[in-house]
């Protein structure tokens, strides 16, 4: 496994401050264009893309190979596809509607051997094809990332049974989910996200715990502003708003100096 897997562990742990970003567009091309640009991590979203299992593998090689850790957001928090993912080479997983112990619980499980969890044994890319499962296994047991996803008003309620959970190294806010379990998709500023947003990060306060936050759009003032509020784990932006917005700012600029 890369060192730099072995670092980004290490920064979870300390809470020390990361900047990641999102990967939707199945493409390598577009896969080392973002590895090489200076991100902490990267994550390949299996979840709001049409990124197969074999398109994230080639995804994941290509982003390992440029020094940068490769975590996946699977689909949902479901066994065989955390192990699928993991066999291919991710080092870590971002598990979406964790709204329960039980849920946390599972999504660990899921990534770990016996006696830690209970995955599946075999022999892939992460075991070098069988070449080195001895050493991947030990990597995997102290080394593999787990991330949970806080993006529905009942993992909010439940967080500090979450954050209890053993090998939880920290949870992301999907803030659009959870506005919309509140009623108000994509209203930030409306009064009960505003408050399920201040639990969160009281209970990250007082359990220590390594809090993250998706800012969608690229907006580097957002995050300026996540990190004074405590958020670690920032992911910023994504694919397919860095093409379109930089598309779009060229053309509008274009379109005014002609003026």
């Amino acid at each position: 496994m890369n060192q730099n897997t072995l670092e980004l562990k290490i920064k979870l742990n300390e809470s020390q401050t990361t900047i990641g970003s999102w990967i939707t567009i199945g493409s390598t091309v577009v896969a080392e264009i973002m590895a090489r640009s200076g991100f902490d991590w990267l994550t390949v979203d299996m979840e709001h893309s049409a990124i197969t299992l074999d398109m994230a593998q080639d995804l994941i090689r290509v982003i390992d190979l440029c020094g940068v850790p490769p975590l996946v957001r699977v689909g949902h928090n479901q066994p065989n596809l955390i192990k699928r993912v993991m066999d291919a080479g991710a080092h870590g997983v971002i598990v979406p509607m964790v709204n329960s112990k039980k849920d946390a619980k599972q999504a660990v499980e899921s990534v770990k051997y016996p006696p830690i969890g209970f995955r599946g044994v075999g022999l892939a890319r992460a075991q070098q094809y069988g070449a080195d499962f001895q050493g991947y296994k030990k990597w995997n047991q102290e080394k593999s990332v787990v991330i949970v996803q806080v993006e529905h008003i009942k993992a909010v309620e439940n967080l500090e049974d979450i954050l209890d959970v053993p090998g939880v190294d920290g949870f992301i806010v999907g803030p659009y989910d959870l506005s919309g379990s509140l009623g108000a998709p994509g209203e930030f500023d409306h009064p009960d996200v505003i408050e399920a947003l201040e639990r969160v990060k009281a209970v990250a306060k007082q359990k220590n715990a390594l809090a993250g936050f998706h800012v969608v759009e690229p907006d580097a003032d957002m995050v300026l502003e996540k990190k004074a509020e405590g958020y670690k784990f920032i992911a910023l932006g994504l694919d397919i708003l860095y093409l379109g917005n930089s598309c779009g700012n060229t053309l509008s600029a274009v379109e005014k100096m002609e003026k």
